[in-house]
């Protein structure tokens, strides 16, 4: 199995397509195998790499918490491995802070970015709804079953099949996240902001977003886009947080298409 050494702390990743190298980042506390609706597509046009951050999957859980800065230097440090100079990095949710920040760090190693569900934190960021909340805060206390079930109306589209999101948690529940792994990626984003250093990041950039996202309100993505110059703002209809379920064509066409069109950095 590959992993990757990011400062001491054993980091797992996979590969498969090839061309152009696309870097996936997922999100709180959710395996790579989330990936499981674009990873295949993207891999018929790009070599793919993806991996488990820190805690989660098969990689290594070292004490908490997490930092976004840490973990944007284990996706470093995952590029490294695969012997990848740039790539486009595509990010959601958290993973989606994790782009911003290794954007900020490591601009000379982004191609083109794709941001997907997320937030700058900081002061003007949109917050989500309180029972939103309240439900990131009690997962680490609740049953995994509990958990998946209370957060559906928060995370997919009212119109999603229910089997697709029994998809979603038929993965989910082969690789569940030890609660002291979700608590520690979790202050890393409570702690985290890229706000203030929004206007530093000039790669070229996709900013997408379900339009019925409850978790991470789209709001957030429109501020993103307005303190990124060029950035491309996209929001799909009838797709919540998890828009890769909800709308996977539609997300998957969005995200092809840019990173092969124009210019990247």
């Amino acid at each position: 199995m590959p992993y990757a050494d990011s400062a001491g702390t054993r980091i797992y990743w996979e590969e498969e397509g090839s061309g152009d190298p696309v870097l996936l980042i997922m999100g709180l506390g959710y395996p790579l195998d989330m990936w499981h609706r674009t990873r295949p597509v993207l891999a018929k046009h790009f070599w793919v790499i993806l991996f488990d951050n820190r805690g989660v999957g098969k990689s290594e859980m070292p004490p908490g918490p997490y930092s976004i800065a840490q973990m944007a230097v284990d996706a470093a440090s995952v590029l490294d491995a695969a012997g990848v100079h740039s790539a486009h990095i595509v990010g959601i949710s958290m993973g989606g802070m994790i782009a911003q920040e290794f954007a900020l760090t490591y601009p000379h190693r982004v191609r083109k970015l794709v941001l997907g569900c997320t937030a700058c934190g900081g002061p003007k960021a949109v917050r989500a709804e309180k029972d939103a909340i309240d439900l990131l805060l009690a997962r680490e206390v609740m049953t995994p079953a509990e958990a998946m079930n209370a957060s559906i109306p928060f995370i997919y589209d009212a119109g999603t099949p229910r089997e697709r999101i029994e998809g979603d948690f038929a993965i989910r529940r082969r690789k569940l996240t030890d609660p002291k792994a979700y608590a520690a990626q979790l202050a890393g984003i409570l702690a985290w902001e890229s706000y203030s250093r929004l206007s530093a990041m000039d790669a070229p950039t996709l900013v997408l977003h379900g339009e019925t996202d409850r978790l991470v309100p789209p709001g957030n993505s429109r501020l993103i886009a307005e303190h990124l110059p060029g950035a491309k703002l996209v929001f799909l209809p009838a797709a919540s947080h998890i828009f890769t379920t909800d709308q996977p064509e539609l997300a998957n066409n969005a995200i092809i298409e840019f990173l092969r069109t124009g210019p990247a950095a």
